[in-house]
């Protein structure tokens, strides 16, 4: 059976951040964190070129905390996703991260 890439590493990123919700104790965010893997891994993935999201990718994005899932990404995630996309993708969608903020170990420019 043939797993679509983007399947696995959406797959892949809500393991990953369901881990480090339930290891932290500090419960979970506001919004829907599945929904953000499943309709934005695409467009935050390494490797690949900066595109803009898809309406459905910008609708979980504006109904999520985007800050409190910023806090759990973990260096494990980091290696799978690129920042400088999660920003785009973000901004794009209408709910951009503030200069000098931090989402995961990255510092928003």
């Amino acid at each position: 059976m043939v797993i679509d890439s983007r399947v696995f590493i959406g797959i892949t990123i809500i393991l990953i951040i369901s881990g480090s919700l339930l290891v932290s104790g500090q419960g979970t965010c506001q919004g829907d964190i599945q929904g953000l893997m499943k309709e934005c891994a695409v467009y935050v993935q390494r490797p690949g070129p900066k595109i803009n999201p898809s309406a459905a990718c910008c609708g979980v994005v504006k109904r999520s905390d985007i800050g409190c899932a910023c806090s759990r990404i973990t260096a494990s995630v980091q290696k799978i996703i690129d920042m400088d996309k999660v920003v785009h993708v973000t901004a794009f969608c209408g709910k951009p991260l503030a200069h000098g903020s931090k989402c995961g170990s990255y510092v928003v420019p």
